[in-house]
């Protein structure tokens, strides 16, 4: 398979026009993937442009492409947005940067009453680029057209209200319903994942009367880092994605 490259711009370039790839990107292909003239490549824009071209030119500074390809993949009917509380160590990390590879569309930090990390000041806006740079690599490496966004981080309170307008299903070891086995409705679906620590019950309360479901995966407990892409790979299949 051909080596994937990214390129923060809308890709406007067609057949026989040529893509530049500069600044961190450029310095990747020629510095660290070695890229070499007449090598086959494709680039993307995240935002549903793909094309394939042959590499005309390398400098760790500018690679140039041209274009022999162009696909715009038009974007997903459904949405799967995951709701990540905060976690301590990088269990948080691992959970955007595998649930991006398996697909998910959209990836909402949440500062759960039981997260031992923090986002305050200038840490929020880290930690949202933190994210974003991991959901960003990771599609990069799994070839996806379109990439994720990373939304501002949500308080329980702002999750409640959000609960009230969408399929919000909220992944607690101790439901009663299996997620393989509950309703995902016909429009966009929230995965809710709580910290290390567990959501609180009063978090649960006030999720499930907002029209949350509350649902497990199995009669095992899983890690947060884990429990998102787990859940994830449940809806892709009952979707037909897999």
């Amino acid at each position: 398979m051909a080596l994937h490259f990214v390129v923060d711009a809308p890709l406007q370039a067609g057949v026989g026009e040529t893509v530049d790839l500069t600044g961190a990107e450029a310095h990747h292909a020629a510095g660290v993937r070695r890229v070499r003239a007449g090598e086959t490549v494709t680039v993307g824009d995240g935002a549903g442009v793909w094309v394939a071209g042959e590499v005309a030119s390398v400098d760790p500074k500018r690679v140039s492409v041209i274009v022999r390809s162009r696909v715009e993949q038009p974007a997903p009917a459904r949405r799967v947005t995951l709701v990540q509380a905060l976690a301590k160590g990088d269990r948080d990390e691992l959970a955007v940067q595998a649930s991006t590879e398996l697909g998910v569309d959209g990836i909402v930090p949440w500062q759960a009453a039981r997260s031992v990390s923090r986002w305050a000041g200038p840490k929020l806006e880290r930690g949202v680029q933190r994210w974003t740079t991991i959901a960003r690599e990771a599609a990069k490496q799994a070839h996806r057209p379109w990439l994720p966004a990373v939304g501002a981080p949500v308080t329980t309170r702002e999750l409640v209200a959000r609960a009230e307008h969408t399929r919000m299903l909220v992944l607690e070891p101790t439901a009663t319903e299996r997620l393989s086995e509950v309703d995902l409705g016909d429009g966009d679906v929230d995965l809710v994942v709580g910290p290390e620590g567990g959501i609180s019950p009063e978090e649960l309360d006030e999720l499930r009367r907002a029209g949350a479901t509350l649902v497990r995966l199995g009669d095992t407990v899983l890690r947060t880092s884990t429990a998102g892409p787990a859940a994830l790979g449940v809806v892709n299949v009952a979707w037909g994605r897999w």
